[in-house]
């Protein structure tokens, strides 16, 4: 027997199965039975292994607190700070970004997370802290069919595009607010939100496959263009994107935690709950510099 018949015998012998419930043919599951906390080596890397498959994973009654879901995070990857300019929510948990409706935390406008830095995060962990009695669910949308399901000329045009993913709209005001002093992001301490550039189609560093990497939330313009172009074109793939047949929805409730790719996925949270306060934490994993198919304009 080979060494590398060892090593398969000892990967097969040391595999797990999730209780995994997928919410469509190839996007979105529910992970069953399942307790984050106290999951084993081999179960955490079928999480991750899961992820990339199913682009969104949802994870019902977790136990989740601040210093647990720091600790999934570094099992799961290398976690970043809460946020290139925002602060996390205590010194004791500087990975954690608080969403607080009470302090305008909405996230009601598709985006994909920090794609206005040069390596944006690679996946996300979302926990529920405090919910609305109704509403403030989350949507999700799967970039990789978006790209799949668009017509062969439009896909071939987005190929060869770059686009421009500008922060400062965003959050531009809180790096202000803070006296210009962002976090320390990527070995980088953030004092201005520079703009960089990304392919409009992005590989999957682990699959290989393509999916759009524009959203309404960071991006600016595409590169080359007129704006009237640039405006058109954007238009076109932010509507193609967001088609129902996209789309997995999250209907919130106590114990929840979602873990989204955020490389072939974007997401919006409804903000259709009044006065009621929701609070949510996320955590996001180190990633890596987008890279745009073969021909591709280089950024």
């Amino acid at each position: 027997m080979t060494v590398t018949d060892l090593q398969s015998d000892l990967q097969s012998a040391t595999a797990v199965e999730l209780s995994v419930e997928p919410l469509g043919p190839s996007f979105g599951a529910r992970v069953h039975d399942l307790d984050l906390t106290t999951a084993d080596d081999a179960e955490i890397a079928e999480v991750r292994r899961a992820l990339v498959a199913h682009k969104v994973l949802f994870f019902p009654g977790q136990r989740l607190d601040p210093d647990s879901q720091v600790a999934l995070g570094r099992r799961l990857g290398e976690t970043t700070a809460s946020h290139p300019v925002v602060p996390g929510v205590d010194e004791n948990h500087a990975e954690i970004y608080a969403l607080d409706a009470a302090e305008d935390g909405y996230a009601d406008v598709w985006h994909t997370d920090v794609t206005f830095v040069r390596r944006p995060p690679m996946a996300s962990v979302l926990r529920a802290v405090q919910l609305p009695p109704t509403g403030g669910d989350t949507n999700w949308a799967d970039l990789q069919l978006a790209y799949d399901s668009l017509s062969a000329p439009v896909r071939d045009l987005a190929d060869r595009l770059t686009a421009v993913h500008d922060g400062n709209r965003a959050f531009g005001y809180y790096l202000a607010q803070r006296g210009g002093e962002g976090s320390e992001w990527d070995g980088e301490r953030y004092r201005s939100l520079d703009p960089v550039e990304h392919p409009v189609v992005r590989v999957h560093p682990e699959t290989g496959r393509k999916g759009l990497f524009v959203n309404p939330g960071f991006t600016s313009h595409i590169v080359g263009v007129s704006d009237a172009e640039s405006r058109a074109i954007l238009d076109l793939l932010y509507a193609h994107l967001q088609k129902p047949e996209h789309i997995v929805r999250h209907r919130w409730r106590p114990g929840d935690v979602a873990m989204w790719d955020n490389r072939s996925t974007a997401h919006y949270a409804n903000r259709d709950y009044g006065d009621f306060r929701r609070v949510m934490h996320r955590i996001t994993l180190c990633g890596d510099v987008p890279v745009g198919p073969p021909g591709a304009q280089v950024p």
